[in-house]
């Protein structure tokens, strides 16, 4: 499943995000997602799980928690439109 990580802190890596979301199961990727021009972090990103059932789990339990100093969104990804 993926699932979109939204209301990051700007300093928030890809290695801290997946260590997070590696307490719920196998995550498979972590992706932030940056400006094309600066190079900054936008303050969300996506992160494919292996298993549904882990990653619902991670939805339910990370979704307005709090990380690094922000409140966390977090749901299920929809594809693009």
């Amino acid at each position: 499943m993926n699932i979109y990580v939204g209301n990051l802190n700007y300093r928030v890596k890809e290695e801290e995000l997946q260590q997070v979301m590696e307490d719920y199961g196998t995550v498979i990727s972590t992706k932030i997602i940056t400006d094309r021009d600066t190079g900054r972090s936008k303050g969300f990103g996506f992160v494919e799980m292996e298993n549904d059932d882990e990653a619902t789990n991670a939805i339910n339990e990370l979704n307005g928690a709090e990380f690094a100093g922000r409140t966390m969104v977090v749901k299920e990804a929809r594809p693009r439109a």
